[in-house]
């Protein structure tokens, strides 16, 4: 076992690790942020650009939790139907506040991505089939037109494929150095952050390497459920605003 890694090795410190249920609050503050600017403020305004660059924090992490909670779900079917469930229910908010504009919220663009994650996993071993699924996969993104499309798509599969536990399965999760991981992870998919703006997929890349592994004290299918209701949620409350 000489390839575990020292678990104190590229260590943070404890008070500025972050959970998984952090990780979730941090994400959906940072949407919250992203679409009240978006739909409700006057744009080009100093507070317009500041919590538009805040809430460029949300996709990436939430495309870092989809490959997280896809890797660790008792059922892949139910992850998957939920998210699905969601994104039906939130294009109707989505669609009065855009318009027929050819988009489509972002729970199909992470159900899209778990959809890849079950693709992978049934045909990594079968090299080009695979690759050749996973751009079928992208290039659907693409032309339904969901949100961050192909990027956000290929944002999950890596953040999943470059997880030690996908590479190196042989090694324990205790045993897993999490920011050196984080920060692999984070080497290959900056570049598709950064297509959303530079200084967003910095604040983002931060929020990542600081997971800590752990789930953190927002657990149970209330609190699950709950992280679902608010994404249809906020936009109705938008939508009422506006």
């Amino acid at each position: 076992m000489d390839n575990i890694l020292p678990s104190n090795m590229f260590s943070v410190p404890l008070s500025l690790r972050l959970s998984g249920s952090a990780l979730k609050i941090i994400a959906l503050l940072s949407m919250l942020a992203d679409h009240c600017a978006y739909f409700l403020m006057e744009q080009d305004t100093p507070i317009y650009n500041l919590l538009r660059c805040f809430g460029r924090i949300a996709f990436p992490v939430f495309a870092f939790l989809i490959a997280e909670g896809f890797a660790h779900t008792r059922s892949r079917n139910r992850y998957f139907l939920s998210l699905l469930c969601c994104a039906l229910i939130s294009e109707i908010p989505w669609y009065l506040l855009n318009g027929a504009d050819g988009t489509h919220n972002v729970m199909f663009t992470l159900s899209i991505g778990v959809a890849t994650l079950a693709v992978f996993d049934r045909l990594c071993e079968h090299g080009p089939l695979c690759c050749f699924s996973i751009l079928i996969m992208c290039t659907l993104a693409w032309w339904v037109g969901v949100d961050y499309d192909w990027r956000g798509v290929l944002m999950i599969m890596l953040f999943y494929i470059l997880r030690r536990q996908t590479i190196e399965p042989w090694l324990s999760r205790h045993n897993v150095c999490f920011p050196l991981q984080a920060l692999i992870q984070i080497m290959f998919t900056f570049p598709l952050m950064m297509h959303y703006g530079i200084a967003g997929a910095v604040l983002a890349s931060i929020v990542i390497f600081l997971y800590d592994g752990t789930r953190g004290q927002i657990k149970g299918a209330v609190a699950k459920y709950s992280f679902y209701a608010f994404y249809p949620l906020h936009l109705l409350v938008i939508l009422i605003m506006t």
